[in-house]
């Protein structure tokens, strides 16, 4: 499938200008597993600065960190060393109520694995967000299904997780990443267990998403094309983050992988 090159990035933002206020910043993040000379490393001082508007990629092979450092930046996991700062509040790792409610309200985050509760329908799974944090059911259920007809799903809407297509069911785990309105968006590679004509289709969604609802997005991906088609591509090589050109390696081919 040909896509063109005119979107590809380089450094240069342009879903926000360069003056954009921070939502989301890194400073000298570290994590590893283990202790003295067994530790593994797997962030070795990652410094990463998103700034309102933009559309950010992170490529790096698998096995690379992208996970780790997105678990990180959602405050689902502490870093062993360094900090995370939400508009430029650091995040504090012993406050469990600040952290829920961070995880709930302010950041959505799309997991490879859709992680849908196969027992329920599409609707309540991306209604369950709002009921965690005491919602009325009638209410959090009519969220979920104008979030599900965004995304293209309100057909689909009373058919439970394991009726679904893998697309289908990556499309019901964007709408619940975004029924709680966050601000900041984290896809953990969203594309990487589809093949290339949903893949492609799932990306043109969060693109579209990432528009209309003005969100500040941070993708993880190994496919370099879709990368290309970000404001900013970055590569995560030993532990750190480097700005990388990603419009020379893609040449337009979806199934394009760092390596």
């Amino acid at each position: 499938m040909e896509r063109a090159n005119a979107n590809s990035a380089g450094s240069e933002l342009r879903g926000a200008g360069a003056g954009a206020r921070v939502v989301l910043e890194a400073r000298d993040l570290r994590k590893s597993y283990g202790r003295g000379v067994q530790a593994l490393q797997i962030l070795s001082g990652v410094n990463l600065s998103l700034r309102e508007g933009e559309m950010v990629a992170i490529v790096a092979p698998s096995g690379a960190g992208k996970s780790t450092l997105l678990h990180l930046l959602a405050a689902l996991d502490t870093p062993s060393n360094g900090a995370v700062y939400f508009g430029a509040k650091a995040i504090e790792t012993n406050d469990e109520a600040a952290l829920a409610a961070l995880r709930n309200r302010a950041i959505g985050f799309v997991w490879q694995r859709h992680q849908l509760l196969p027992d329920f329908t599409a609707a309540e799974n991306v209604a369950m967000p709002l009921l965690v944090r005491g919602e009325k059911f009638a209410s959090a259920l009519d969220r979920a299904l104008g979030l599900l007809e965004e995304v293209g799903l309100a057909q689909r809407a009373s058919h439970r997780a394991g009726e679904l297509s893998g697309g289908e069911q990556q499309r019901v785990a964007i709408a619940r990443a975004l029924v709680t309105g966050p601000s900041v968006l984290l896809a953990d590679e969203p594309t990487g267990d589809l093949d290339e004509q949903n893949a492609w289709a799932v990306f043109e969604l969060l693109e579209r998403l990432h528009r209309t609802h003005r969100l500040t997005s941070l993708l993880a991906t190994h496919n370099l094309a879709i990368a290309a088609r970000c404001d900013r591509v970055l590569g995560l090589e030993h532990g750190v983050l480097r700005t990388r050109p990603a419009a020379a390696w893609a040449m337009g081919t979806p199934e394009g992988e760092a390596s």
